[in-house]
């Protein structure tokens, strides 16, 4: 890491694809890929710190295919600029396995433990950043919170999925500079040998499961089939499939009754995948078991219900014995 360098003036981004001897060009649209996806990034991070920036590309450069790419500050602020530049540095060569939490725990603890920035938290202020150091960062450490970790992750592999159809490409140098681009302040390499690393191996996102969910039926299943129930979960219709076949049967052979407003509580599974922007959008709704259904506005207990409770209170039952024998 140079020192001629330093956070506060941290404003360009070079982006380096090292070409195999002899070879002098990159496929196009592979190239127009990448930088898509780069800037999706780019913008992400932006919106999520709050920055009001504009993103310039300079000329491509020599010795493999080189682009840089310069952040206009505007009224930006000069940490939060240099936060933007060092996470994306990270991010972008940081495997699919990492989460996001730990990525901006350790680029945050690297910045504001810059000999830089602790001088300026000592000075409390300095013209430049017109706020409190320790501001700034509380500021900055609850937007890093609201980053979109999904967003972040398909960007990346998409970006990954297309530099790596080019098999001219031997690996990828991302490092942050100034204006001058004499000296670098951080710099890392990704070879093409790692690049599957970075690449998402499927869409779809761990399931979510709501162990109480209420869900009004709007239109119960009465026969047997593949057909799915249609209700109300949190104020949305869903199409959902009935899994709990004890449930099912009790329907099927009239023990349970349905009118109008009627409902379940259960055990909900909400499946999802992302799009190709991260997105997430929901797949499908499963319920699982059927713990309690309601008769004229009154709970039902069902045998789902039921073994749920008395596991339950078995388990606070032995809690309780634990607790009584650590203190004797």
């Amino acid at each position: 890491m140079n020192k001629s360098v330093t956070i506060l003036n941290l404003d360009t981004i070079e982006l380096h694809y090292w070409l195999k001897d002899g070879v002098h060009t990159m496929n196009a649209h592979v190239f127009n890929k990448c930088e898509y996806e780069f800037l999706g990034i780019i913008n992400e991070l932006a919106s999520a710190l709050k920055l009001d920036i504009d993103v310039e590309v300079e000329p491509l450069g020599e010795g493999g295919i080189r682009a840089w790419f310069r952040i206009a500050k505007k009224n930006a602020n000069a940490v939060k600029v240099g936060v933007l530049i060092f996470l994306l540095t990270e991010v972008i060569c940081t495997p699919v396995t990492t989460t996001l939490e730990y990525v901006t725990t350790k680029v945050l603890e690297t910045i504001f433990e810059d000999p830089e920035i602790k001088e300026l938290e000592r000075e409390k202020k300095k013209a430049e950043l017109e706020l409190d150091i320790a501001v700034i960062k509380a500021e900055i450490e609850r937007q890093c919170a609201n980053i979109d970790e999904n967003k972040l992750k398909k960007k990346r592999s998409n970006y990954y999925e297309a530099v790596s159809k080019d098999k001219k490409i031997e690996k990828i140098t991302i490092l942050s500079t100034d204006a001058s681009k004499n000296v670098e302040y951080g710099r890392r390499d990704v070879m093409a040998t790692e690049f599957d690393k970075f690449i998402m191996t499927s869409d779809d996102l761990e399931p979510q499961c709501d162990e109480n969910a209420t869900i009004e039926i709007i239109s119960p299943v009465l026969k047997k089939g593949k057909y799915q129930w249609l209700g109300i979960y949190n104020g949305t219709v869903i199409q959902f499939k009935m899994k709990s076949n004890e449930f099912k049967n009790m329907v099927l052979t009239g023990q349970v009754p349905f009118k109008n407003g009627s409902s379940i509580i259960c055990l909900l599974l909400t499946s999802k995948k992302i799009d190709n922007q991260g997105n997430e959008k929901v797949t499908g709704y499963e319920v699982l078991e059927v713990y309690n259904y309601f008769e004229n506005e009154a709970p039902i207990e069902t045998p789902e219900g039921k073994r749920r409770r008395q596991k339950e209170e078995a388990g606070k039952s032995q809690m309780s014995l634990f607790t009584e024998e650590d203190y004797k």
